[in-house]
């Protein structure tokens, strides 16, 4: 029996900072969903509005996914050296990627409380700084790929072609983040405004995309040459050219109801940009931080290896946390929808939705979590298998990864509540959390179990999984306790 959600008629409508405590403890009775859009978010059948927000980003991350799960099995195809390129290279892209979400992140936060408050023309406002920015961060993030190429691998203590492979493909793949930052930033802005399945079809599109470009060219396909590694390089780059294009066309046709233009004078709407920057900032700083410790969790994995003639152990790190992306893409997809669900709300007055809203979306995300655990737990040899040829790989992987079975239900806790209150603009308490997580517990433990204990990846991932379990502690208090409420964007 679903528990009874508020409405917008029985909550009344103030600004959070008003009464919080007595909205924390309130219920009302269910309503009927409606066909808009926007009142389904604000008034509808609660659960309902949850699956309607986090089925579409479900459905883009799991082709995203795909495209990862896709590149680290044409790469297995390969060789070791592949697949170690390859997981390096998305660690590093990642970093590039952390510039997109100082923009994506504000986008969505100043878009929905905007569109919460019926104020369309502000939000609209805000969307058009913000593509108008993607397009000067995603052309630092091309400079940027070309120029650090080759350092991290050499941090890592990469030799021979591993190196050269990893640096080859950054710098093949470069061009693709200016296509990449133009269209997440289009898609967070939409979220922002409640329209999910726009972003949807165009990032699912793009992995579809990159699918068959990348498998193509690889091989050889009919008339398409076999490029070995270049091809899963050159398959990236014209799949997100594609959704760049696609993106664009979308939001400057009109065809949906948030309308932004690129234009040089949204650049002197400076008070936008201040409040774009002020939520995203943080945010971008708590994905460096994660970013510097996961770079440092992977040279530890990578030195795993030191003093053999094999990469087996960093490659079987690489095939799990692409396979653990089936995990975090729900996790997340349900994070967006409680942030987009959360930012209108409180854009509407209306927090006490908020806060049920966040519970709603870690409930439906964790019965997912556990399924997949059970995946992970019983189907471990036969996914390293499936993802890698060589069986030293699949020695070393399968029983680190029924360890990480029992860690996916607080991994999908602490991701929800994450990106679900940065919907609110609070994004300096999950920063504290995963910097004193990461930093604090992961490497030290990690280090300790690993290489003094010398448990390897199995030890690696021991102390990775008890820091995710600390911080989905950490992140539900903090939620529970509501402060988040009061957050002014």
């Amino acid at each position: 029996m679903t528990d009874p959600t508020p409405s917008s008629a029985d909550e009344p409508r103030m600004t959070p900072a008003g009464e919080v405590g007595r909205f924390l403890l309130e219920d009302s009775p269910p309503v009927s969903s409606s066909a808009d859009p926007s009142s389904r978010i604000l008034s509808g059948d609660l659960r309902s509005a949850i699956l309607f927000l986090a089925l579409p980003v479900l459905a883009e991350q799991f082709l995203n996914f795909l495209v990862s799960f896709v590149d680290t099995y044409l790469s297995g195809r390969l060789s070791a050296e592949a697949t170690s390129a390859i997981g390096t290279a998305a660690y590093v892209n990642w970093l590039a990627e952390l510039l997109y979400s100082m923009i994506g992140i504000g986008t969505t936060a100043l878009v929905a409380r905007h569109w919460g408050s019926g104020e369309h023309k502000d939000a609209t406002r805000a969307a058009s700084t913000a593509m108008s920015l993607s397009i000067v961060f995603g052309s630092i993030a091309v400079v940027l790929m070309l120029i650090v190429a080759p350092i991290f691998g050499g941090l890592l203590g990469m030799t021979g072609e591993s190196l050269s492979l990893t640096v080859r493909y950054l710098r093949l793949s470069a061009i693709g983040h200016l296509f990449s930052c133009i269209t997440l930033v289009g898609a967070s802005a939409l979220r922002g405004a409640g329209n999910m399945r726009s972003p949807m079809w165009i990032l699912g599109m793009v992995s579809v995309l990159n699918v068959f470009f990348s498998s193509g060219l690889v091989f050889g396909v009919g008339p398409l040459p076999s490029l070995g590694m270049d091809g899963i390089a050159y398959g990236t780059v014209a799949a997100r050219g594609v959704g760049c294009a696609a993106m664009l066309w979308v939001l400057l046709s009109g065809l949906t109801e948030l309308r932004p233009r690129i234009r040089v004078a949204a650049f002197r709407d400076s008070e936008t940009v201040r409040r774009i920057l002020k939520v995203g900032t943080p945010a971008a700083t708590d994905s460096l931080l994660m970013w510097i410790g996961h770079f440092v969790f992977l040279w530890m994995i990578w030195n795993l290896d030191a003093g053999s003639d094999s990469s087996a152990t960093y490659a079987a790190h690489i095939v799990g946390v692409q396979v653990e992306a089936m995990n975090y893409m729900p996790a997340w997809a349900w994070g967006t929808a409680a942030a987009t669900l959360i930012g209108q709300s409180l854009g509407a007055g209306l927090p006490l939705r908020a806060r049920q809203g966040g519970r709603e979306a870690v409930l439906q995300a964790s019965l997912l979590a556990l399924g997949i655990s059970l995946l992970f737990y019983s189907g471990a040899d036969w996914i390293y298998e499936l993802m890698h040829e060589d069986p030293a790989v699949r020695e070393v992987g399968a029983p680190a990864m029924r360890l990480l079975a029992f860690f996916e239900l607080p991994l999908a806790v602490a991701i929800v509540y994450a990106v679900g209150v940065r919907g609110a603009g609070a994004t300096l308490f999950p920063m504290v959390i995963n910097f004193a997580g990461i930093f604090l517990v992961r490497l030290p433990l990690a280090w300790l179990l690993a290489h003094e204990y010398q448990l390897g990846l199995w030890g690696a991932w021991l102390g990775m999984c008890i820091d995710v379990a600390l911080r989905a502690v950490a992140m539900a208090t903090y939620f529970h306790r509501g402060r988040w409420i009061e957050t002014k964007v």
